[in-house]
């Protein structure tokens, strides 16, 4: 008698990488595998319980080489009612993929594949919750995600003023990665590009090299010719919830 294994279900408490809108039902994992296929050689693959593949409700651990990411092609209606509550979604149908733990590029880099493919296929939309930014169709089409780009999932931004005199800069998306965001602070008045520009070098460095940023220390990093302070570290608050952050300056 062969035992079967069961796939263990991802909490439901844990963040979503990305919530998927859909406009009309969810495609089919044949569909899914298909595309996946065409657009990144494949072979996409799905492990779940023999009922569970005619099943858009029941998780599916999807495959493509080393890297793996969870998918609820639909949630049940009590579920996708607090998602479309809470983004304003015209959608009633709506799906999830929740990334593998680890943090690597290549596994962040696989579940946005993942979300593209979904929202593609149904003309819907997608939502990341790390960066709280909303993908229409014709956005993926502009990201094909043929490789990693640490722009491709995480953003930078001037944020709202932060006190008299200064404006506040920072990351969002690095938590994709297993690791804190990043903020820093400029006197109101002077240009914000060139600390966006450097905010957005320096995610990518952290998510590539993955240093120790303990508060106090000096990091140089030679590829950008800049040495940075880690100041302190804390929290911000978020929809997502409190949100840490390590201030940094140079």
């Amino acid at each position: 008698m062969k035992i079967r294994r069961k796939l263990p279900k991802p909490p439901r408490s844990s963040r979503p990488a990305y919530v998927i809108g859909y406009r009309g039902e969810p495609p089919s994992l044949t569909d899914l595998q298909c595309w996946f296929n065409l657009e990144y050689g494949g072979p996409l693959t799905f492990k779940a319980g023999a009922e569970a593949m005619n099943d858009p409700v029941a998780p599916v651990l999807a495959t493509h080489g080393p890297w793996t990411a969870t998918l609820r092609r639909s949630l049940p209606t009590a579920e996708a009612e607090v998602w479309k509550d809470r983004l304003g979604w015209g959608h009633t149908m709506i799906g999830l993929v929740l990334p593998a733990t680890g943090g690597a590029a290549d596994l962040v880099l696989h579940a946005a594949r993942l979300a593209r493919g979904l929202s593609l296929l149904t003309e819907g939309t997608a939502y990341d919750p790390a960066t709280q930014a909303y993908w229409n169709p014709s956005d993926w089409r502009d990201r094909p995600l043929e490789r990693f780009v640490t722009g491709d999932h995480v953003s930078v931004e001037q944020a709202d003023r932060f006190e008299a005199g200064r404006d506040r800069y920072c990351t969002k998306g690095l938590t994709k990665f297993g690791l804190d965001e990043l903020e820093t602070f400029r006197p109101v008045g002077l240009p914000s590009q060139p600390t966006l520009d450097r905010l957005a070098d320096l995610a990518d460095e952290i998510v590539r090299s993955r240093p120790q940023l303990k508060v106090g220390a000096s990091l140089t990093f030679p590829l950008l010719g800049v040495t940075v302070q880690i100041v302190r570290h804390g929290t911000r608050p978020s929809p997502e919830g409190p949100i840490a952050h390590r201030e940094v300056s140079w």
